[in-house]
């Protein structure tokens, strides 16, 4: 049985301004709170290439491999853009159509695709993998044989925790016990 930990980066700037793409450091409570959790060190680390995923994971103690597959979606020009400045038009279209890519970058459908071949070449017995709360909700989408539309229905915090487990069936998702 494969088990694939999934954690999404911390809090940055751009994050919290909702500026699509770049490639941002956490902002210092990102920071703060990635120090302050607790995760087993079972089984290797990989990380999204970007700098919040990197730096999230080195806090959590992990020196992981960089994985392109996981990198941030591609904003084409809207990336540097917060959703004010981008046309109104062009932002209704790309959320309501999945093939959709205004800005010249990713569809909702082909960071799905992306996903779903990530996610069949999993077969390692334990892996974490900490990217950018998009690339977490695309994979999730594909575990769970969601459309692409689902990517832009599940939220992901910036640090959430999420657990798959490969059974011959397919993917389960295991959302972890509250500590609260």
């Amino acid at each position: 049985m494969t088990g694939l930990r999934l954690i999404a980066a911390g809090h940055t700037r751009a994050l919290r301004r909702a500026v699509f793409g770049g490639d941002d450091p956490l902002d210092d409570a990102g920071r703060n709170i990635a120090r302050t959790l607790r995760i087993p060190g079972n089984g290797p680390w990989i990380s999204a290439p970007s700098r919040a995923a990197r730096e999230t994971a080195a806090l959590l103690g992990a020196t992981p491999g960089i994985d392109p597959a996981l990198a941030d979606p591609r904003y084409g020009t809207w990336t540097g853009h917060t959703l004010d400045q981008i046309d109104p038009a062009d932002l209704h279209t790309w959320l309501t159509d999945p093939a959709a890519a205004p800005h010249g970058g990713e569809s909702h459908t082909q960071l799905l695709t992306r996903a779903t071949t990530w996610l069949r070449s999993q077969h390692q017995p334990a892996l974490t993998a900490v990217a950018h709360p998009t690339i977490i909700r695309a994979v999730l989408a594909a575990a769970l044989d969601l459309p692409a539309t689902a990517i832009r229905r599940l939220d992901v915090a910036p640090l959430a925790v999420t657990r798959l487990t490969r059974h011959p069936d397919g993917w389960h998702l295991h959302l972890p016990q509250s500590t609260s």
